[in-house]
């Protein structure tokens, strides 16, 4: 009954690795029939995604203008290209090629066909902006008059006043409406909306819309801007478990920001409604324009209303990464063909198989049949890092890029040293007497550990090296790192429970010369746990064989066994002998 346990566990966990796998089919099947992206079209695919350098992209050119005027500096133009590059990796690996050009121009390639959101993210590039609302209201440019007609707001004439009438005293005050700005506000066309909101002075108030273009507002002046915050993060309200957007301010912002809001919550308090509300104002649109519902002044405020995770999650990324410190124009947008191509992807995929095919017959010389098991796993594990990598690429944005095929062929040797580490282990126990099965379990207690401390640098390096390096080399760390996670994964689930199985074989139990576990062929010392073998006779007539064997038994034999044999060998004794320890 003990002896059958081992079995139906290695046949548990390999039905377990076969229903992961159907699961992770099932997955992606839902994406390739069930889901569609914002253009109608499958939201995943049964081929991997390639990056820029193998199949193309999207090639976008911004040119830098800074607030005054002058030249951009290359520290700013670098600054503003990290923050462009974390906004198009903030969903994951997106093999973006960001670089500055020219002293002033950013140029943005981004694999395969961008859309809409993507495009529009990378151009809103201005710097973000807090505003106090004065006013707001739908966005209409006609009033209905009493006798039901309607009538175009009139648009502010040259002579209006523009200069307010009193000195404000704060940016929520209203005298900064003047005549011709409440005569912009009401004419303002959200539907047509102009650059002057983007490009006015943080010293004035501006006229501005939300970007569906329902609502306008009327805002004060500037009164922080987006290198305030350090960090902005969607979560759910621990209270009411609705999603918020939560916001770090560094110590300058938290100071500023606790005395705007002692300001708007005592409007609230006053009952001095829309003048409670400050806007996020980014590219010359309102993102956001909250409430102010108390005094924060530890520079941690949260951001609450009608969010959803995906809403919640997109504010958060235009606060954290919104604050560029230059204005771009877009010169020019259109497509670029891949700089690597097909060619260069054959290449690797050709490299990758010479690669599997030296590490088959490597495993079939040194192994015998116990090298198909190799094959088998790296088959098992190559096909679950491809699923996971089309799943990748739908939930993540993962594109495969020739630094990740790289990666994910240098995993072919990574995947071997656990197979070796493994069996060299069992031969050991072999060795040392124990049956074909026995060597297996206790191989696999003594190898695990060495596997698992050497899997773990090897994740360990990839994670530093996709900290650290650049964006070209991250697939490489990306897919290095996921390869081994999956090689150890294959290694518990199915190398080892085959293993069990095979065993238990007449083939491999009984140690066949061609099973790669044939005791006398390894140089086995112990027969049992209280025999040993000297030394194995040249005159058996097996020739060089027995050489082989005789020189591994003897390099194997401990101080002690080799003076026993020696003085066995003068007292003109049999080859195995019983072991005498510890007998009185």
């Amino acid at each position: 009954m003990a002896s059958s346990s081992p079995v139906r566990h290695a046949w548990r966990v390999l039905i377990g690795l076969l229903v992961v796998t159907a699961v992770f089919f099932g997955i992606n099947a839902l994406g390739v029939y069930v889901f569609q992206d914002d253009a109608g079209k499958p939201a995943s695919s049964w081929a991997p995604e390639l990056a820029l350098d193998l199949q193309g992209g999207t090639q976008i050119i911004l040119e830098a203008q800074s607030a005054d005027g002058a030249a951009p500096s290359q520290e700013q133009l670098d600054q503003a290209a990290a923050i462009i590059r974390q906004r198009v990796d903030a969903s994951g690996v997106a093999e973006a090629d960001i670089t500055t050009e020219g002293g002033k121009n950013i140029v943005v390639q981004i694999p395969g066909r961008a859309d809409e959101e993507t495009l529009n993210r990378i151009k809103s590039s201005a710097q973000l902006e807090f505003r106090a609302v004065l006013a707001t209201t739908a966005a209409a440019t006609a009033f209905t008059g009493e006798d039901g007609n309607t009538t175009p707001y009139p648009t502010p004439d040259a002579s209006m006043n523009a200069t307010p009438t009193a000195t404000p005293t704060d940016a929520s005050d209203l005298s900064w409406i003047t005549d011709k700005l409440q005569a912009e506000f009401l004419s303002y066309d959200c539907a047509n909306p102009s650059t002057g909101a983007a490009q006015a002075p943080k010293d004035e108030p501006i006229v501005a819309c939300d970007p569906t273009g329902t609502a306008k507002y009327l805002l004060g002046p500037a009164e922080l801007d987006g290198t305030a915050i350090t960090d902005a993060t969607a979560g759910r309200d621990q209270t009411s478990g609705a999603w918020v957007v939560n916001l770090t301010m560094n110590a300058d912002g938290a100071e500023a920001f606790g005395k705007v809001s002692i300001r708007l919550y005592q409007n609230k308090l006053d009952g001095l409604s829309p003048r409670d509300q400050f806007a996020f104002v980014l590219d010359g649109s309102v993102i956001s324009a909250p409430q102010m519902n108390g005094q924060i002044l530890d520079g941690r405020p949260s951001i609450s209303g009608s969010f959803n995770q995906e809403s919640a999650t997109t504010l958060a990324d235009q606060l954290k990464f919104g604050a560029l410190p230059l204005s771009f124009d877009v010169q020019s947008s259109g497509t670029v063909s891949a700089t690597l191509g097909t060619q260069q992807l054959q290449i690797g995929l050709i490299a990758g198989l010479i690669g599997l095919a030296l590490v088959a017959v490597y495993s079939l010389f040194a192994y015998r049949a116990l090298g198909a098991v190799i094959v088998a796993s790296i088959a098992v594990m190559g096909v679950l890092t491809y699923i996971v990598i089309c799943i990748l690429a739908w939930r993540m944005g993962f594109r495969l890029s020739l630094a990740g095929v790289a990666g994910l062929i240098v995993s072919i040797g990574f995947v071997a040293d656990s197979f070796i580490v493994y069996f060299e282990r069992i031969r050991d126990e072999l060795r040392d007497g124990k049956s074909i099965t026995a060597a297996v379990e206790d191989g696999w207690g003594r190898a695990k550990r060495t596997i698992y401390i050497s899997k773990s640098i090897n994740i360990l390096a990839a994670v530093v090296l996709y900290i650290l390096a650049d964006a070209t080399v991250k697939g490489f760390a990306f897919t290095l790192g996921l390869t081994t996670i999956i090689d150890v994964f294959i290694f518990v689930i199915f190398t080892h429970p085959v293993m069990q199985l095979l065993g238990r074989t007449r083939f491999f139990g009984e140690g066949h010369k061609l099973s790669g576990l044939d005791p006398e062929s390894l140089g086995a010392v112990y027969r049992a746990r209280t025999q040993y073998r000297s030394v194995v006779t040249a005159s058996s007539g097996r020739g060089a064989k027995n050489a082989r064997a005789r020189g591994e038994a003897e390099r194997r034999q401990t101080i002690a066994e080799r003076k026993r044999a020696e003085a066995q060998a003068g007292a003109g004794g049999s080859t195995d002998t019983t072991n005498g320890e510890g007998e009185n």
